[in-house]
Order: C-alpha cells, then sequence, then structure tokens
C-alpha cells in the first residue's frame, strides 16, 4: 500500500491482495513481479514469499484511515480476480469500497471473465457504485480485445481501459459503454516497443465516441526521458472522482471497529 503513488493516474494504491500469476504477453514484464522478487527471502520482508499470492486481510481496512478522498487503484500487486483469491474474500474488499464512498476506487483485471461471471453474479449489488470503477488491462488484440467485450457485458456504472503495455496496433475499437481510456508503453529493462501511430489512432477514437483519453507515457527503458507528450501535449482526461462528503473521524473510527471484527474472522 502506498497513499500516495507515481502512478501518473492515481492518488494512492491499496493491495489487499499481493502476488499473481502470468497469463497473457502484457504479464511478460510485469513491474510488480520484478519488485516483489527482489525480496523473495527477506526475513519479515512483505515481499519475503516474493510474487506468491497472498490474502493480506490486515490490509482491508487502511482506505478508511486515510484522511483525505483519494483515488485509489486497488490491488497494483495483484489481481483481484484471480482464481485463488476467494469470492468471499472480493466480496469483503467490495464491502469497504462501498462504505468509503467519499473515495474513487480503480479496480483493474486481465481475468475479465471472472470479473463477468461475478459482475453479474455474486459482486452485483457493488456493480452499479458510481465511485468504484471497473477496468481490464488490452495489450493486443487477441487477448485484450475480448476483455473489452466481456467488460462490456457487466453492469458496471463504470467502466475503463488500461491498454498498457501497448504491444500492436488495436485497430478499431469498440468504445460503446466505455467512460474512460488509458494509454501507455512499456517500460524497464526489455521494453517492448510502442509506435506512435498506434496510440494516435487510439487517441482520435476516443475524441469520436467522446471517451476520457489519458497518455500515461512513452515507457522504454528511459521512461522519464521518454516523457508523455503526444504531438507536443499531454493528455490527462479522466471522469470525474466521487463528490461523497467524507465521513466524519467519528464516523470512520466506528466503520473501523465493524470491520476490524469482520477481517479477523476471515
Amino acid at each position: 500500500m502506498a497513499d500516495h503513488s507515481k502512478i501518473e493516474w492515481t492518488d494512492a494504491t491499496w493491495n489487499p491482495v499481493r502476488g499473481c500469476t502470468k497469463i497473457s504477453p502484457g504479464c511478460v514484464h510485469c513491474y510488480a513481479e520484478t519488485f516483489a522478487e527482489r525480496f523473495r527471502g527477506v526475513p519479515g520482508h512483505p515481499y519475503e514469499q516474493g510474487f506468491d499470492l497472498k490474502l493480506i486481510p490486515g490490509k482491508l481496512l487502511e482506505p478508511l484511515r486515510w484522511s483525505r478522498p483519494k483515488m485509489v487503484f486497488v490491488n497494483s500487486m495483484s489481481d483481484l480476480f484471480h482464481k485463488d483469491v476467494p469470492e468471499e474474500y472480493v466480496r469483503a474488499v467490495a464491502g469497504v469500497m462501498r462504505e468509503t464512498p467519499w473515495h474513487t476506487f480503480q479496480v483493474l483485471t486481465k481475468r475479465s471473465e471472472r470479473l463477468r461471471e461475478l459482475l453479474n453474479g455474486g459482486l452485483r449489488e457493488f456493480a452499479g457504485e458510481a465511485h468504484i470503477w471497473w477496468g481490464v488491462s488490452v495489450e493486443n488484440r487477441k487477448h485484450g480485445l475480448p476483455r473489452i467485450e466481456h467488460l462490456r457485458e457487466t453492469p458496471a456504472a463504470v467502466r475503463f481501459l488500461s491498454v498498457e503495455p501497448l504491444l500492436e496496433d488495436l485497430g478499431a475499437v469498440d468504445l460503446e459503454g466505455i467512460d474512460w481510456v488509458i494509454v501507455g508503453g512499456e517500460s524497464g529493462h526489455g521494453a517492448r516497443p510502442m509506435q506512435a501511430d498506434w496510440v494516435r489512432g487510439l487517441r482520435d477514437q476516443c475524441k469520436e465516441s467522446g471517451v476520457p483519453f489519458f497518455f500515461k507515457q512513452w515507457g522504454g527503458v528511459r521512461k522519464k526521458a521518454a516523457g508523455r507528450e503526444l504531438d507536443g501535449r499531454t493528455h490527462d482526461e479522466r471522469p470525474g472522482p466521487s463528490r461523497v462528503a467524507m465521513a466524519t473521524a467519528e464516523e470512520r473510527a466506528a466503520l473501523i471497529r465493524g470491520w476490524e471484527r469482520r477481517a479477523a474472522a476471515i
């Protein structure tokens, strides 16, 4: 967890789950795995088990403890819809999000089929919350475009796409029902290149469809040097955050006491 984040499109990260497994080309150079595996075997470190998947009930209450509203990237170091995360635990995470509507939560997954199943089933009561944004990762046509269809088949109030790392020209993308598109290139050692016309194609389609477009980065080995300007400007559009007033300290304390009992039972 971090109550602040260097990720350009969010304010904070929240990780009630740690670890994941690779399922598609977008996972090849996973930044989260690279970070976590540096600490495998370090006694007492949060990532002593490296990137092995692990539930962290002690992290469930963090959004209740923050002193101001935030945009929150949920599970930047995992995937909430991983097959090994029990549905009961996913419901607990969603329950905390529902009870903290002054924050805006950004939930991103590559497991779009499970997302579709749960938002149409056991998580349906949470799907319509306007301060919880549900999104899928899109890296190429083969794996990414079907995820968009799965997302569109949910009753989510806000749907978004994280097109990062963009590995090829996606061509025409159906943006019906999509509320936000983030695009970015891969960064770090071995980063696969992204062509400017691939990005322009998505930018132009977003403009035509009236969908907010956020260009995160060009990426590459020297991410900072490459910057994030596209055709001479930055693109920072996104839906507006929650406007729900933050609960008082006393109200949050009461919620924390209730959730402490629930978290202890998980």
